[in-house]
């Protein structure tokens, strides 16, 4: 009753409860679970780019190796086809009946052969190595033994070619093996 009294319209109170301010935790609260919602979401996005560029690094990866390999197919098919010529000399050369051709033709023809098929060699990088009378140079030639030199000036100069050596675009693909002059005097 004594609500009635001092409220004569019999409107109920406003609880104070209500009006009072929120609980600082759960403000705190919201705004954290707002900023971790936007971290989540920049994690997400990063994975995504890290996962595309990953993807974009494997496909030019797996790219690069195809046209290494097709660059390296269509170097060796030019080189085939510049060296056609001296085997199908060579071929010919294998079919000859022996009773009917000359020993001296047949070296002439294949020292023919040999020419050709070095010169197209040369066309596409290839040098021969044969350092006759040149001074001894190990970056090149492989001594594999020395004989008497007759005089000072001839030390270390190569004097015979076993066999002889290959650059490939200045690159050493087998040393000329060479036997050097040395002075013993």
């Amino acid at each position: 009753m004594t609500d009635s009294i001092n409220n004569p319209t019999g409107a109920t109170a406003p609880d104070p409860a209500l009006d009072a301010p929120l609980d600082p935790t759960l403000e705190v609260a919201s705004g954290l679970d707002a900023e971790l919602a936007v971290l989540q979401a920049q994690i997400a996005d990063q994975k995504d780019k890290y996962l595309r560029l990953a993807a974009e690094y494997d496909n030019f990866r797996k790219r690069s190796i195809r046209e290494r390999q097709e660059a390296e197919h269509k170097g060796m098919g030019i080189l085939i086809s510049g060296i056609l010529d001296a085997l199908d000399d060579l071929g010919r050369f294998a079919h000859v009946d022996p009773a009917t051709v000359e020993s001296v033709a047949v070296v002439t023809g294949a020292e023919m052969v040999e020419k050709k098929l070095l010169k197209s060699l040369a066309g596409h990088g290839l040098e021969l190595v044969n350092p006759v009378g040149l001074r001894f140079d190990p970056a090149v030639a492989e001594a594999l033994t020395t004989v008497p030199a007759t005089s000072p000036d001839e030390d270390h100069t190569v004097a015979q070619v076993y066999q002889v050596g290959y650059l490939f675009n200045g690159q050493l693909l087998r040393p000329a093996r060479v036997v050097v002059k040395q002075w013993n005097g």
